[in-house]
């Protein structure tokens, strides 16, 4: 796939850049994209949930009525989950909701969604760029040279810069990442997909094309 290298003036520059159909060219795996999505999300998770059971609920262990007589239900604690401020039935405890992926399934995801948004044409390449410090109103204004000020959009960067990054930091539709730790949520939560030049190596770089 042929695509033309943009400027960040929005200008289309001379050059063209090949998008390797390995990476940006096959056919979309929706399972494995959903299994990709629901480990990012449940590793996120911190799982330090907690309610209280019978046993750790402070309350008088004090026997309410006699056991036989009172022509009610037996009781032998305030601690019952059926009293208001008793303990909880099989409350949430701490776990790790983490698991694991085969990394040939992590890569056909991020392919598949790779080669989701080529299919939308959503996909930009721009020449790389980098700001002498940090300037949110420039960063806009690339993001309205390339239409994409109102719509979510994912700027894939080759190296890090922290400058360009603290230029996004405020701008709630854009999220600035590194071509080496992009993620399949990220690719799908965008609405386009912005890849400075270098980072396109280094995208066909982790999945094996040469």
């Amino acid at each position: 796939m042929e695509l033309d290298i943009y400027q960040i003036d929005g200008t289309k520059s001379s050059k063209q850049i090949t998008l390797d159909d390995q990476v940006f060219g096959v056919e979309p795996n929706e399972h494995v994209m959903y299994l990709d999505v629901k480990q990012y999300l449940a590793n996120k998770r911190q799982g330090t949930h907690k309610a209280k059971q019978r046993a750790e609920v402070s309350y008088s262990t004090k026997k309410i009525v006699r056991q036989k007589g009172s022509g009610g239900a037996r009781h032998g604690s305030r601690k019952s989950p059926i009293f208001v401020g008793g303990g909880r039935i099989f409350g949430p405890v701490p776990r790790d909701y983490s698991f694991k992926l085969n990394k040939k399934i992590k890569s056909l995801a991020r392919r598949s969604a790779l080669s989701d948004k080529a299919k939308l044409d959503a996909i930009t390449i721009v020449e790389d760029f980098s700001f002498d410090a940090p300037k949110t109103k420039q960063f806009i204004e690339i993001s309205k040279n390339l239409n994409f000020s109102d719509k979510k959009t994912l700027f894939v960067l080759a190296e890090s810069n922290n400058n360009v990054y603290l230029s996004s930091r405020n701008l709630p539709k854009v999220k600035v990442v590194l071509a080496s730790n992009l993620n399949t949520y990220d690719i799908l939560n965008a609405v386009n997909l912005v890849i400075s030049e270098g980072a396109v190596e280094i995208i066909h770089d982790l999945h094996g094309v040469v």
